[in-house]
């Protein structure tokens, strides 16, 4: 009985205390938590104004408010105005309105970095500090901390943008967590979801042992714990590249703490109660987004947590063996994302513009001569057409033999890639390295790997010609029998191309030469066969291909192209594709692009060996005496 009697007593006791409310958080505790973890903020530097890099820095929505710029619009729709210049507390609580900024979020321009430059002057850069607990997991607290930019730059570009980042503590509340050594973790929010970083691991970089460094993504402000080029591809990561690349500016924003105590929340920031959207109306993800309260964090952090990502995915920079598959994906991306822009502002223009261009296509499809397909005997005149399948078909009927040329280029891009990253990676590790040392430095990266990279592809097109004429003549021949009757002409190959390297590499660097740069690059298209199957000098090999493209600038450039772009975009296309359907490292994917991108390389010469073989054919036969009598090529009977 007296063990019944103590268990009822005690069981009274505890439902008592469960029902005397907790005391409230100590605002004071938690503006000290805040003060004392501050995050620094490593923006992507800007040169000039409206140019490359960053130009938007966390704000004080404060300055939003009474501002006669912005407008408060809705319900329900982007037209009807509310206010001019809208006060904090004329939005508290508001359901389905949305702020409106000047400018357009489709056709930004060079508007919202100088309306946010204009608002903000005199106003340090700001954090938002928010202690929240999570009902369902007691005995943890989440301190995050809030930053909005005016304008979020990216593929899905929007009005106003919220991002965060939350630390972690075993503790139930602010005080307890200021006794603690340190969080247990950290996330960095990123477009849709976040990434966790154990507190003390090497990615998550601190300054004074307690500050958090954070590289906000140029455009998207999405957060990284790195600096570096980001790629994803799904909405929780972004569809695009992410770029944290330096140099960086550091900015250490002013903390302004929100109380935990909804109450008290509202009273000292009225906007917090906002359930409308930080910018204007837009279709689908070119949308203002929501504010802090509505995200899933805001009332369950620790629960949250639990979703958190393990890493980022880093872009290998340079790409590996060629063209990236990384590069396609990140410049596809961009490219779809401005399209749908031009679409979503101007939908029948774009429509139209789309349709012409398919129907060109087609219509030039069509009306190519395709057939026959005879890739023997190499002289003769091809149609357009013909030129493309004949080496398609000879590429399919000998890949052994062009598979084994297209090798060669493995370790020749290699070591491109190697002499590049070494360079990039000497100026980076020498910090008295700038300036126009730096600049001339990646220049030299840059011929360098331009003119290893043109010398093996002109060996691969040399040693095409030389099979071509070989299985022609019907003699057997193999890669390295091919690569064998290419060097006996080695000197005067290099030669060429080291003019075509000297001229060419100049014309690029200015946006005037480059229109020069590309008529040249065609005109001197022919030069590796001409060496090879002509025995001529390097300069005169340059004036024999100039003379074999004259009159035929625009068939040899569309022809030497298209061959170029399938090899070019063969490998990228598949690694992009295996981007979405692997869960493949970045580094390997870019592999399998270079060496297919290496492998596809012999039709490029192929293309040019079979355009060089019409070009000449119809040369010679242009220089014979036409005859005086035209023989019938059919016989017609009398009536």
């Amino acid at each position: 009985m007296r063990r019944r009697c103590v268990t009822a007593i005690l069981g009274a006791l505890a439902l008592c205390l469960a029902l005397v409310p907790a005391a409230a958080a100590d605002p004071r505790d938690e503006q000290a938590l805040a003060e004392r973890y501050a995050p620094l903020v490593r923006l992507v530097e800007q040169p000039e104004e409206c140019g490359p890099g960053e130009p938007y820095e966390p704000i004080d929505v404060e300055r939003l408010f009474g501002e006669r710029t912005v407008a408060l619009r809705g319900p329900w729709n982007p037209s009807d105005l509310v206010t001019i210049g809208p006060r904090a507390k004329d939005i508290a609580g508001l359901y389905e309105y949305h702020l409106d900024f000047p400018g357009s979020a489709l056709d930004p321009g060079c508007d919202y970095e100088r309306w946010s430059r204009r608002i903000t002057q005199g106003s340090p850069p700001t954090v938002y500090a928010h202690v929240a607990t999570d009902p369902g997991v007691p005995g943890r607290v989440a301190l995050q901390y809030w930053f909005f930019y005016a304008f979020n730059d990216f593929n899905n570009k929007h009005e106003g943008d919220w991002e965060m980042i939350q630390l972690v503590f075993d503790a139930p509340d602010a005080a307890a967590a200021l006794r603690a050594s340190q969080p247990t973790e950290a996330g960095f929010s990123s477009h849709e979801g976040a990434e966790r970083a154990e507190w003390g691991e090497e990615k998550l970089e601190l300054v004074d042992g307690t500050h958090p460094v954070v590289y906000p993504a140029a455009g998207s402000h999405a957060n990284k714990y790195t600096a570096a080029l980001y790629i994803g591809s799904s909405a929780e990561a972004g569809v695009g590249c992410d770029d944290t690349r330096g140099p960086h500016r550091d900015v250490v924003p002013v903390v302004r703490t929100i109380p935990t105590e909804p109450t008290a929340a509202a009273d000292a920031f009225p906007w917090i109660t906002f359930e409308g959207r930080w910018g204007e109306l837009q279709q689908a993800f070119f949308n203002g987004p929501t504010g802090p309260n509505l995200k899933a964090q805001w009332t369950a952090p620790i629960e949250w947590a639990g979703g958190w990502r393990d890493r980022s995915y880093a872009v290998p920079t340079g790409g590996v063996l060629g063209t990236g598959a990384t590069d396609l994906f990140c410049s596809g991306v961009e490219t779809g994302s401005a399209l749908l822009l031009r679409l979503l502002r101007n939908p029948g223009a774009t429509l139209l513009v789309l349709a012409l261009l398919v129907a060109a296509i087609a219509f030039a499809v069509i009306r190519a001569t395709w057939t026959p397909v005879a890739p023997l005997r190499v002289a003769r005149r091809r149609s357009w057409g013909q030129i493309l399948s004949a080496s398609a078909r000879m590429y399919i009927r000998r890949f052994r033999l062009f598979v084994g040329l297209g090798l060669l280029l493995i370790p020749i891009v290699g070591v491109v890639t190697a002499l590049q990253w070494a360079l990039v990676s000497g100026i980076d590790a020498v910090a008295s390295i700038t300036g126009d040392i730096a600049g001339t430095l990646a220049y030299v990266a840059v011929v360098v790997g331009a003119t290893l990279t043109l010398f093996g592809l002109g060996l691969v097109q040399a040693a095409t010609a030389c099979a071509l004429v070989e299985l022609d003549a019907g003699r057997p021949v193999r890669a390295l029998g091919a690569y064998r009757l290419a060097l006996r002409r080695l000197r005067p190959l290099l030669a060429a191309i080291a003019i075509f390297v000297a001229v060419w590499i100049p014309l690029t660097t200015s946006v005037f030469g480059i229109p020069v740069a590309l008529w040249l690059a065609v005109r001197w298209s022919l030069l590796a066969p001409v060496v090879e199957l002509e025995d001529r000098s390097a300069w005169a090999s340059l004036r024999r291909s100039r003379a074999l493209t004259r009159g035929r600038w625009l068939r040899v450039g569309s022809l030497v192209g298209a061959g170029a772009a399938i090899a070019l975009l063969a490998g990228p296309l598949l690694g992009a594709l295996l981007i979405f359907v692997s869960n493949s490292s970045l580094a390997l994917l870019n592999l399998v692009a270079g060496v297919v991108y290496a492998l596809a390389l012999p039709f490029v010469a192929l293309v040019t060996s079979y355009v060089y073989f019409d070009a000449r054919t119809r040369c010679e036969l242009d220089r014979r005496e036409a005859p005086t009598e035209l023989p019938a090529e059919i016989a017609l009977d009398r009536a």
